[in-house]
Parts: C-alpha cells; sequence; structure tokens
C-alpha cells in the first residue's frame, strides 16, 4: 500500500504546536513529529526534518529553513544582483541542497530551478561565477532531473562547449548533466542529440590527469548507456552504447584514461564499470581486448585484488567481454580463472565479489569442455560452494552459484561426482526452498548433476482444466 504523504508546512506546524502547546524543547518536539507520523504510515522522506524558526509573521512561517533562506535571498537579488553579489547565498543554498533529497525538492517545490538558471545564464562569461552558479544547479538536479528543461539543457551544452579547457567548471557541468540524465530517458536522447557524447569523450582525452573529471565523465558516459527510466517502454540505451563506441571512440579513450591512473582505485573502478556497460556486442568485447583492456583488467585483478569495490567491478567488466567466446579463451590463456578464484577466496565475505566471480566463471565455462577442465583444477568449483554456504541469504550469489555449477557439468558429466563431495546438492535444495528465483537454474542444476529433482510437468497441450 502507498504511503501517506504531508506538505512541509504541515510538518513544520506540527513540530511548532508541540513547542508552542506542549512547551517542548525543540529537539523534542522534533523527534515526537517525525514519530507521530511515521506511526501514522506517513512518508518522510520528502520533508526537511529540521526545527522550523519560529516567527509571528505568517510569510516566514514558509521560509524558515536555511535552503529557503538562502533561496529567498537569491529570489530578490534574480533581476538586480550578478552571481558575485550573491556568492554567498548562492554557496549557501548549494551546500543545503547536498545535505539530503529533503532539501533538493523543498527548494525545488519552490521555483528554485528558474530562479538558479537565471543566475547560470548571467555568469556565463565569468569562470568563477559560472563555476557556482553551476555548482547549485548541480546539487538542485540531483535525484530531480524533471527540473531539466530546453533552456537548461542549451546551458549546459554551450558551457561544455566554451569551457573545455577548464577542468573546474567542466567536471561539474558534466555533474550536471548526469544528475539531470539519470532516470530520465528524454533528457538523455536530447542532449545526445545536442551533442553531448563527444563533449563527454573529449573532456576525459583533454583531462586524462584529472582523477575528478575522468571519474565523474565515466559516470555520465555510463549513465547514457541505462535504461532506467520506467515512464518509457523503450530507450536508446544500446543505440547510445554502441554510438559512444564507434563514433565517439569510447573505448580507447577509456581504457588510455584507466592506464593513466593504475595507483587510483576509485577512477579504476568507474571506468571498469563503464566499460561493463560498452560491451553490447560481440566485436566490441574483441575491441576492447585488443585495444588492451584484458591484459589491463588482468593485471589489475592481480596487483589490486585486496580492494573489494576494485575486484568487483574488474569481475564485472571481465563477464562483460567473455560473452565473447574468443575472448572467453583468452582470459583462461591469460590466467584469468586463476585470478578469478583467488579474489573470491580473498573477498569470500562480500556478496558481489562472490556473485560476480561465480557469474565469470559460469560464463567462461558455458560451451567450453576445456575451460571447465580448468576451473575444476583451480578450485571455481570449490570457492563457488563456499560462496554459496556463505551467503545463503543472497539470492544472486545462489542463482550464478547454480549456474556455475551446471554449466561445469553439462558437458563433462566426470565432474559431477566430486562436485556432488563438496556438499553441492544440500546448497542447492535450499537455494530453491529459500529463493523463488533459484527455480530453474537450481533445478537445472540438479538435474544435470544427476540428482532427483522434480521437474513438475504443468501443461500437456491436451484439453482440459490445470491440475496441481
Amino acid at each position: 500500500m502507498a504511503k501517506r504523504r504531508i506538505t512541509q508546512e504541515t510538518f513544520d506546524a506540527a513540530v511548532r504546536e508541540n513547542m508552542e502547546e506542549f512547551e517542548m524543547d525543540p529537539d523534542e518536539a522534533l523527534r515526537e513529529a517525525v514519530e507521530q507520523f511515521e506511526s501514522q504510515g506517513v512518508d518522510l522522506t520528502c520533508i526537511v526534518q529540521a526545527v522550523p524558526a519560529v516567527s509571528s509573521d505568517e510569510k516566514q512561517e514558509e521560509q524558515t529553513h536555511e535552503v529557503l533562506q538562502a533561496l529567498d535571498a537569491l529570489r530578490i537579488g534574480k533581476d538586480t544582483a550578478g552571481v558575485t553579489e550573491v556568492k554567498a547565498d548562492i554557496k549557501c543554498f548549494t551546500e543545503q541542497c547536498s545535505l539530503g533529497f529533503a532539501q533538493r525538492y523543498l527548494a525545488a517545490q519552490k521555483d528554485a530551478y528558474p530562479i538558479i538558471l537565471s543566475y547560470c545564464k548571467k555568469s556565463v562569461e565569468e569562470q568563477e561565477a559560472v563555476l557556482a552558479a553551476l555548482s547549485a544547479l548541480a546539487a538542485l538536479t540531483d535525484g530531480q532531473p524533471d527540473l531539466l528543461d530546453v533552456e537548461g539543457q542549451q546551458f549546459l551544452l554551450d558551457v561544455l562547449k566554451k569551457y573545455q579547457a577548464d577542468s573546474s567548471v567542466t567536471c561539474v557541468a558534466i555533474c550536471a548533466v548526469r544528475h539531470c540524465c539519470l532516470k530520465h530517458e528524454q533528457n538523455r536522447q536530447d542532449l545526445v542529440k545536442g551533442g553531448v557524447l563527444p563533449l563527454l569523450t573529449i573532456a576525459i582525452t583533454q583531462h586524462c590527469g584529472c582523477a575528478e573529471l575522468v571519474k565523474e565523465t565515466s559516470a555520465a558516459l555510463r549513465v547514457m548507456t541505462f535504461d532506467d527510466d520506467v515512464r518509457v517502454t523503450f530507450g536508446h540505451a544500446h543505440e547510445h552504447a554502441k554510438s559512444i563506441v564507434l563514433e565517439h571512440n569510447g573505448l580507447k579513450v577509456l581504457i588510455e584514461a584507466a592506464k593513466a591512473h593504475l595507483d587510483n582505485t576509485s577512477v579504476l573502478s568507474e571506468l571498469c564499470s563503464t566499460l561493463s556497460r560498452l560491451a553490447v556486442r560481440n566485436e566490441f568485447c574483441q575491441d576492447i581486448c585488443d585495444l588492451g583492456g584484458l591484459k589491463l583488467m588482468m593485471t589489475l585483478l592481480a596487483d589490486c585484488y585486496e580492494t573489494a569495490e576494485l575486484a568487483r567491478q574488474v569481475l564485472s567488466a571481465i563477464r562483460a567481454i567473455a560473452g565473447n567466446d574468443d575472448v572467453k579463451d583468452a582470459i583462461v590463456n591469460a590466467g584469468g580463472v586463476e585470478l578469478i578464484v583467488i579474489a573470491m577466496n580473498k573477498h569470500m565475505s562480500n556478496s558481489a565479489v562472490c556473485e560476480q566471480g561465480c557469474a565469470c566463471l559460469s560464463v567462461l565455462a558455458l560451451r567450453k569442455p576445456n575451460n571447465c577442465k580448468v576451473i575444476m583444477e583451480n578450485g571455481g568449483a570449490l570457492a563457488a560452494v563456499q560462496a554459496m554456504k556463505a551467503h545463503t541469504d543472497a539470492v544472486n550469489v545462489q542463482k550464478q552459484g547454480c549456474m556455475l555449477l551446471r554449466n561445469l557439468v553439462s558437458r563433462m558429466r566426470s565432474f559431477s561426482q566430486p562436485i556432488l563431495e563438496m556438499g553441492a546438492e544440500a546448497l542447492i535444495t535450499q537455494a530453491l526452498k529459500t529463493h523463488q528465483d533459484c527455480g530453474d537454474v537450481g533445478k537445472a542444476a540438479l538435474r544435470d548433476l544427476g540428482c532427483q529433482v522434480e521437474l513438475r510437468e504443468l501443461w500437456t497441450g491436451k484439453h482440459g482444466s490445470l491440475t496441481n
């Protein structure tokens, strides 16, 4: 059932009532109001949970929160003041919006977007001013992509063109682009049509040494390949990924950027994550390998396997490019199986690493008996069984573990007995009982392992009613 919602004014009035009528101190009044509304099933996600200033002026009561006080000052000076004159207010507004979604939502409800955009447009000729105004726009649009309009799209494109040589302005502008494209298919398509993709790839090439910009731009490119807007039936995720690779040399740009930041795990994680999203065609997987991407991934897995997040992203990238059968063999020949198992054993307590590790090995084993042999010899099956034992509640670990075990024995029946001796049957049976999503893969694994499994025939095609 959908939760009830209230306005900020209703919440603030309840806090004031607690203070005035029941003589509570501010903190107690706030706590009581939160508990009261939550007990009634009210969603407070969009509510600023702070004590409003008490004022006898009713008009002021609406603007007691700091974000609205800063916005009010900006509204007053919108037509007369430049960004320099209201620098402190813009900074305060940006800081308040960065505190949480509730502050941003409240500001947007009070028409913050057109005010901030007007300052952005006024400041476009002055670097320091445009940086401050852009920061406010990026903060405001975080989680609120619907705010961006045609005017705002054009402003972002113009700034990216005008300040190509300035890494600070470019980085903040790209951050705003990312915020406005996340979960908003129309903004993505409009900005891509407006020419944002070459601006993003050029930014990485031009500022390859700037870690923060490379991270931000990689994330923005990745968002362009998402299909995450529930309001749209069919998005252009695949087309955007294709365009990044074929028209803007995206794979080479990202791999070269990774080579320039081999000591920065957070940058490498971002770049590997984006490469995974671009491996959407068989030839792209091969291209990543040919451009040195596979060698880079093997190096990262060997040298940086102790960092869980980087290990997870590298495994995810290996899983993506292993969709190509030739690349499968290249990964195995490069010692990839041994490195994947080492990473899994190192991070056995991390469900995300275990999931990606099992998924990698599962893809490598698919239709490749020789690869199955290498996986068994290097302890891949045992690592998967241990992962399933360690993460009984993680449905994706259970699914990927089942798929790996099934792929290992589907063409190599001789592996069934060693895998069963590891305790695989009990684990798969438990996964079937615990997770409905494991139904098909779990039963397939048990069947191929030679275990007794009930494969219920739901319908025979004959006339009559369905019965259990």
